[in-house]
């Protein structure tokens, strides 16, 4: 555990200073809806009081061009595969099927990880750079999402788990309908009491782009996800703490198998308790400069 003095920040959160809530997980089976936090989402606070003890971790912001560079030979690389198997190799269609599902599936995935990262602007030095990035590689995505991404995914850091602003919260609608709509499963499902956000610490973050290193990105979204790693080794005590996940597959398997897992598996919180608890921050400040 971080070595600091918990019962001097009582007063103003209780669940500092690694931001664990008091709630207990819901039970799939059992309950119909999400749990209910009455405070705000944990990683601004996360931010201070681990930039508090640390300041070293704000000479990581910044940007790596290196995601350019994947945009762009990613990009040719599918653009040439679909030439191919469209004008030359037209008949080859279990080839096609197995690049598609291997290498095709993958670098999907990779896009919507550059997109993401250009949405906090991490790719490139300016805004306007950023969203061109997002836009090539948005090229090989037969959906134009760079874009709308960009607006939805800034406010569900803002407002996360916050009833009718986070986008990434499924909708009542969504829950009962389509099943898919609660999509990253490993991001946010609670698999533990208290703890909404989950890191992923598995070989697969070596393929793609340390897309796993998701708590530490929420703490500090000013830093591109080659960098994410170092966070985690200076805040060793701020990660390793916390629940994680080291697998993908047994997260989809428990997620399936398991009936105490479901679509309701995830918190929620309203946005007077949103307000209730980012109102905190000034103490917390106080506190931590005391």
């Amino acid at each position: 555990m971080p070595s600091m003095n918990k019962n001097k920040f009582k007063t103003y959160d209780y669940r500092h200073p690694l931001y664990i809530g008091g709630w207990k997980k819901n039970v799939a089976y059992i309950d119909k809806d999400f749990v209910k936090d009455n405070l705000d989402e944990p990683h601004m606070k996360r931010n201070i009081t681990i930039l508090s003890q640390y300041p070293e971790i704000e000479i990581l912001y910044g940007y790596d061009s290196i995601t350019v560079v994947i945009a762009i030979v990613g990009t040719i690389i599918q653009v040439i595969i679909a030439y191919v198997f469209g004008r030359l190799l037209v008949d080859w269609n279990l080839t096609m099927f197995i690049v598609s599902y291997i290498f095709g599936g993958s670098m999907t995935q990779i896009y919507s990880i550059i997109i993401h990262e250009t949405t906090h602007n991490l790719a490139a030095k300016t805004e306007f750079q950023n969203r061109l990035v997002g836009l090539i590689a948005n090229i090989a995505v037969p959906i134009p999402i760079a874009m709308s991404f960009r607006r939805h995914h800034l406010e569900h850091h803002a407002f996360q788990g916050v009833e009718d602003k986070d986008p990434d919260l499924p909708s009542e609608w969504e829950r009962n309908i389509h099943p898919v709509a609660a999509r990253f499963i490993q991001e946010h499902y609670t698999f533990d009491d208290g703890q909404e956000t989950y890191s992923y610490y598995g070989s697969f973050n070596k393929i793609f782009m340390n897309i796993g290193y998701h708590t530490e990105h929420h703490d500090f979204t000013k830093i591109p996800w080659t960098r994410l790693p170092i966070v985690h080794k200076i805040a060793t005590e701020y990660y390793d703490n916390l629940a994680y996940h080291t697998s993908w597959f047994m997260v989809n398997w428990n997620f399936i198998t398991q009936r105490q897992f479901g679509l309701q598996s995830r918190l929620k919180r309203s946005v007077e308790a949103h307000e209730k608890g980012r109102k905190m921050v000034k103490f917390l400040k106080r506190a931590l400069n005391s």
